[in-house]
């Protein structure tokens, strides 16, 4: 191995093909690649078995490699990608307002990943995102008001890292406010420079404060600030977040194969704009990385070659990543028994408008828009936890564009229909207006961002998001029955 591939290697993040690592992932860590992150593709094929498939076979190889996910929580989970999350998401989270709370779901989350040997959690959101004309990140985010977000950043930042695994605040300096989606287009941030300031940068000022060891980039554009995304943009990471916000840690991209990071240069590219910029850590995305690291590299070796990307910069990074390896590899904060908080957490976002509905099996709708990308293929709905309490008595699942008239609900048994809306939908407000207008007692349970509109004096459950413990929390109010424990006691 020369320097310039190890150097290379110890800035990067890629995932991998399938559930078991592969052959190529093996040999590039003994040439210093810096860790992996694991996706839904591989988390989906694995049923959990993250420790004894992944990270053990990994440690054994290098004790302090970087083994990274996704578990917001709620709508976002890695960890428990084969079943739902037990634990809700910021926005449930942000609507009990409640920050001892919030650390104790983050602390009971960190503790759950430092048992299956996972080092750095990529959460939590600290985007703010200012209302439902804005869904891109919904149920992602802790709500509309900067202070709020930061609050609750800041608890979920200090309590994942009493267990030696990484917080990482995302997606710098705030995604919340755009209206398309980075993975497949440029978002923009079109506000005025002091509401950017004031808004979007709070949460990650008191990430910074709260000694958070990881921020993410997000590929957006700053208007007021600079004209390319903020991946690529000194102006932003050296200027605003090293500079003026005082961050010491280690920079990560967000996914590099996004369609916002890499047009026009290719994923090689991109890595070398962003570690121009001031990243450390790239993340290729999550296609199996091993052709990626290869045109990364050549793209490297191009770039130093010529002077576009000096090698003092390389190694800068590399340093801030050999520190945060080293800091997951301490000694961490025995963990304390967390099983229940997501639970009770959930317990206390549940929402009721309307009148409180009558104890009873329910014959239960499901409308199923199609998942984010973000999301992924994360089981969710009401029909198991409520079978699980004893109040199914039938059910309906709706592909989108389902007509409402082949969505029959039999007499004599009470209705509830499930939906899950990040922006207005047609479809799902359609199929509401006619089972409520033929059925006035259908209770809806609503586990998106966005308010579909009911006739009024209708049950609405609102669950601000669409996690496993979520959906159980629905399903204790609907069945007048408290479940035994958490899902994955009982499951």
């Amino acid at each position: 191995m020369d320097h310039l591939t190890g150097l290379v290697n110890s800035c990067l993040l890629p995932a991998y093909g399938g559930a078991a690592p592969p052959d190529w992932l093996k040999r590039a860590l003994d040439d210093s690649l810096a860790g992996i992150v694991l996706y839904g593709a591989n988390l989906g094929l694995l049923d959990g078995r993250i420790r004894e498939d992944v990270t053990a076979p990994l440690r054994a190889l290098r004790p302090d490699l970087v083994i990274a996910l996704d578990e917001e929580g709620g709508d976002i989970t890695r960890a428990e990608y084969h079943r739902g999350s037990n634990y809700p998401g910021n926005l449930a989270l942000g609507v009990v307002d409640d920050t001892a709370l919030t650390a104790e779901v983050a602390s009971a989350i960190a503790a759950d990943l430092r048992d299956l040997g996972v080092t750095v959690n990529l959460a939590p959101s600290a985007d703010v995102c200012p209302g439902f004309h804005l869904p891109v990140f919904g149920t992602r985010s802790f709500g509309p008001d900067p202070e709020r977000v930061a609050a609750h950043t800041r608890a979920f930042v200090e309590a994942t890292q009493r267990h030696r695994v990484a917080a990482t605040a995302k997606h710098f300096p705030g995604l919340g406010a755009t209206r398309v989606d980075s993975h497949y287009a440029l978002p923009v941030v079109d506000a005025p420079e002091e509401v950017f300031r004031a808004r979007d940068l709070t949460p990650f000022a008191h990430a910074v404060e709260a000694g958070v060891q990881a921020v993410m980039t997000g590929h957006v554009v700053v208007e007021a600030i600079d004209s390319v995304p903020a991946t690529f943009s000194e102006r932003l990471l050296r200027g605003v977040l090293r500079g003026e916000l005082g961050f010491e840690g280690v920079v990560i991209s967000d996914a590099l194969d996004m369609k916002a990071a890499q047009a026009g240069v290719g994923i090689g590219g991109a890595a070398v704009r962003a570690w121009q910029a001031s990243v450390d850590l790239v993340i290729t995305g999550p296609q199996d990385g091993e052709k990626d690291c290869a045109e990364i590299l050549d793209s490297a070796r191009r770039a130093i070659a010529d002077g576009s990307l000096p090698l003092a910069r390389l190694e800068e990074a590399a340093e801030r990543v050999a520190r945060l390896r080293a800091w997951t590899s301490t000694t961490a904060e025995p963990a304390a028994g967390g099983g229940a908080a997501g639970l009770a957490a959930a317990r206390r976002a549940v929402e009721l408008r309307g009148p409180r509905p009558t104890p009873s099996p329910y014959f239960v709708v499901e409308l199923r828009p199609e998942p984010s990308i973000s999301c992924g293929t994360v089981p969710w709905g009401l029909t198991g936890p409520l079978a699980r309490l004893g109040g199914l008595a039938g059910q309906l699942t709706a592909a989108p564009g389902t007509p409402p008239g082949e969505l029959r609900v039999p007499d004599g048994v009470p209705a509830a229909v499930v939906v899950r809306a990040e922006a207005a939908d047609a479809w799902q407000t359609a199929v509401l207006a006619a089972l409520t207008a033929a059925r006035p007692d259908t209770v809806v349970v609503d586990m998106g961002f966005h308010d579909l509109p009911v006739p009024a004096g209708t049950t609405v459950l609102k669950t601000y998001g669409a996690g496993l413990v979520n959906a159980l929390a629905a399903a204790e109010v609907l069945t007048g029955r408290r479940a035994p424990g958490p899902p994955r006691d009982t499951w």
